[in-house]
């Protein structure tokens, strides 16, 4: 009977674990394994593209890559974990719950908005944070043009100044363009609690970001705080007001709660505290990855990000990991040395940055190109072809 690596999620993390563990026994000569991803969907959602139109083509699917690579896909929703007899409760796409066993499980179940407890935006705001709640915006914007004109209709206000909030911000005043009309004097305001625009970001950064936000019309409200939204638009913590159609959150995500009631370090975003391995302490077969670890990238005591470009490598390792425990193959340390940001900024261009001083290396056309090569092909699954995937796959190729 052959050793279950059971993986929870198919966003990048779990994709990119579940063929790094198939290249890994391939690799070994052995099919001893069984890999199996446990989903709702056989399909990579492209979160990072999510401020885009078009939302509902941001997909791909996973199940020509998992049928030539022998991997298992389970249609499902991971509930809870029993660490103790080694399985994972689920719910079927039916209702019907079903327990499933694992010799080695690799959580990768991503992360969530989180709303910090601010009234009414759970009711009344929208976010691009899932493909449904990225849809239900889209759906929105498309249908203000059916409403009657006014300031409220024509202005979007953007909850959070991060690299979420920026990249929505900036994409929206040609968005609006095009679906108001070129002549209406349309309105983008992002809210920010920083006295600074871009405020966590290298000062050349800021510099860039302040640039496109004027040259584009995106307005900022700094040192500003929400403390509620209704139908109408939103109330600041200062007890001004900002009329607005449309109210959308991006201040915040957490990890997935899965395995909340495993005995393990938590930080304050929710993700296991792991090994340099992706092991949880305490727990020798259960592996965490993507937004659900805290996990060094290097020795000078860097952290790996809740972004795409640490979840699709923290993928490669904890799948190669997970294996290689089985296989009795030494593993390998998870380091990501690289990194890069390349920020989106609407019709102005895009900044793309090297190093964790974001150094500027190319800025609007020239970055722009490349953002399009990143979003549009580098994060997409491999094709379905067992020597291509397998060559992505490696945890030690170079990836930025």
């Amino acid at each position: 009977m052959k050793q279950r690596i059971l993986i929870i999620g198919s966003g990048f993390a779990g994709m990119w674990a579940a063929v790094s563990a198939a290249r890994l026994a391939h690799l070994q000569g052995s099919n001893a394994l069984e890999i199996a991803v446990l989903a709702p969907q056989p399909e990579l959602r492209v979160r990072p593209r999510f401020y885009e139109a078009n939302v509902a083509s941001l997909t791909a699917d996973l199940q020509p890559l998992f049928a030539e690579l022998d991997i298992r896909f389970i249609a499902g929703h991971a509930d809870r974990i029993e660490a103790a007899e080694g399985g994972v409760w689920y719910k079927t796409p039916e209702g019907e719950e079903t327990f499933l066993t694992y010799e080695r499980l690799v959580i990768a179940s991503g992360s969530h908005l989180h709303h910090f407890g601010v009234k009414g935006i759970a009711e009344h705001g929208f976010d691009i944070d899932q493909l449904e709640t990225a849809q239900r915006l889209e759906d929105h914007l498309n249908a203000l043009a059916n409403q009657p004109e006014t300031e409220a209709r024509n202005t979007v206000v953007v909850c959070g100044g991060g690299f979420t909030g920026i990249e929505l911000a900036t994409e929206l005043p040609s968005r609006l363009k095009a679906l108001l009309g070129n002549d209406t004097n349309t309105k983008v305001v992002v809210v920010e609690r920083g006295n600074t625009i871009g405020g966590r970001y290298s000062e050349a950064l800021r510099e860039e970001i302040r640039k496109a936000s004027e040259a584009l019309g995106v307005e900022w409200r700094l040192n500003a705080g929400v403390e509620m939204v209704d139908a109408n638009g939103v109330t600041l913590q200062d007890g001004s007001r900002i009329e607005a159609a449309t109210v959308v959150w991006t201040a915040g995500v957490k990890a997935s709660s899965l395995g909340e009631n495993l005995t393990a370090d938590r930080d304050a975003l929710g993700r296991f505290i792991v090994t340099p391995e992706l092991r949880i302490p305490g727990y020798s077969d259960i592996f965490a990855t993507g937004d659900m670890a805290h996990a060094k990238t290097d020795s000078l005591g860097n952290t790996a990000l809740m972004t795409c470009q640490h979840a699709i490598q923290l993928g490669k390792f904890a799948g190669h990991n997970a294996a290689a425990s089985l296989l009795e193959v030494e593993g390998l340390p998870y380091q990501q040395v690289n990194y890069v940001t390349c920020l989106d900024l609407g019709t102005w261009g895009a900044v793309y940055t090297e190093g964790w001083d974001q150094q500027i290396k190319l800025v609007r056309e020239e970055a722009k190109k490349l953002k399009i090569a990143i979003t549009n092909e580098l994060i997409y699954p491999p094709k379905a072809n067992r020597e291509e995937a397998f060559a992505a796959a490696d945890p030690l190729a170079k990836f930025v």
